[in-house]
């Protein structure tokens, strides 16, 4: 069990019954599917535009970051990739067990995820990701260890400073001082984005083209993002929820540039510098190569860059009523007042 607990947990128990498939799939020959991309013709809306449109989903077990035992290698075996699918199969079939009914109420201070959320809840894949037929150890590409660059030393007294800040007025002092996904305003762990990152449940996003536009409804808290095409940039005052999105398109590639974040929303602390360029090419037609670039330099020490494969799915969207059901939000606060008063 050593390898699923460095990966993200597989929360499907359908694997057990795709298991035979996924095997199946996974001894086809790397040369028949890049020979297959490379014949492959992008359709095409009816403005001549390359056709990204369709219901996709980036849910994998590949982590962002490369766990150390891979080090520098960025692309895995076959053998390696079904081991790693099997363990987390194999972790998931232990979790799937029902819950004991008698078990203790959990402990204040060391509330574990699955005191709140079991395994039937989540949704962050079955499968190591391939891509352009590779299969990858982490969805870090740049730098080559698959590692998040290291802050700036800016970056460390600005977060020190944000740190304090936190400390001088409380963490429950009213709804103002709770992160944004917790307040419904916008999706967690940076889901709708950009960068879009899968994450444990809720990884569909719903593509829709329309001349000059492309729309990304996002899974996670109903997230709507415009992209404007062949536009100029916002004025610097307007610094909207996931920033000003602006594309164009090279050969069958939408590019698109996005700056001008709300200050409120800091991608893993980032600065008011911080900028996202993002990479949207059809691989096939069930396959949308997606690739993101972080350059904030007030940040971190280097730019650096993740591939992630988003996959044709005809799975339906349901509404995510986050802000009709959040009750917890009053309540962790109703909670601070009562320890307030005693």
């Amino acid at each position: 069990m050593k390898i699923a607990r460095q990966w993200p947990i597989l929360r499907d128990r359908r694997v057990l019954t795709q298991l035979p498939l996924l095997c199946t799939l996974l001894m086809l020959p790397f040369t028949a599917l890049m020979a297959q991309n490379a014949g492959y013709t992008v359709p095409r809306t009816v403005d001549g535009v390359p056709d990204l449109q369709g219901m996709w989903t980036s849910n994998t077990i590949t982590p962002l970051s490369r766990p150390a035992e891979f080090g520098d290698k960025l692309a895995l075996s076959r053998e390696e990739a079904m081991q790693l699918e099997q363990s987390v199969a194999d972790y998931s079939a232990q979790q799937d067990q029902p819950s004991d009914p008698d078990r203790e109420a959990p402990i204040k201070g060391r509330i574990e995820l699955a005191d709140s959320y079991n395994n039937f809840w989540f949704d962050d894949g079955t499968r190591v990701a391939m891509y352009n037929g590779e299969f990858r150890s982490s969805l870090i590409v740049d730098p080559a260890n698959g590692q998040i660059p290291d802050y700036t030393p800016t970056a460390d007294q600005r977060i020190a400073a944000a740190r304090a800040e936190r400390a001088s007025h409380g963490a429950f002092d009213g709804p103002e001082a709770r992160p944004l996904a917790e307040r419904c305003l916008l999706s967690f762990s940076s889901s709708s984005g950009p960068p879009m990152l899968p994450i444990l449940y809720n990884n569909h996003y719903q593509i829709v083209q329309s001349p000059g536009y492309v729309m990304i409804l996002v899974e996670m808290v109903h997230d709507v993002r415009i992209i404007r095409i062949d536009d100029g940039q916002l004025p610097d005052s307007f610094r909207p929820w996931m920033g000003d999105s602006v594309g164009h398109w090279e050969g069958e590639t939408l590019v698109v540039e996005t700056s001008k974040f709300n200050p409120s929303q800091r991608f893993r602390n980032s600065s008011d510098q911080f900028k996202v360029v993002e990479r949207f090419s059809r691989a096939s037609d069930s396959t949308l190569n997606y690739k993101f670039t972080i350059d904030d330099p007030d940040t971190f020490t280097q730019t650096w860059s993740a591939e992630i494969p988003m996959n044709l799915t005809d799975d339906r969207l349901y509404e995510y009523a986050c802000h009709e059901g959040n009750y917890s939000l009053p309540g962790v606060l109703a909670g601070a007042r009562l320890d307030e008063n005693q």
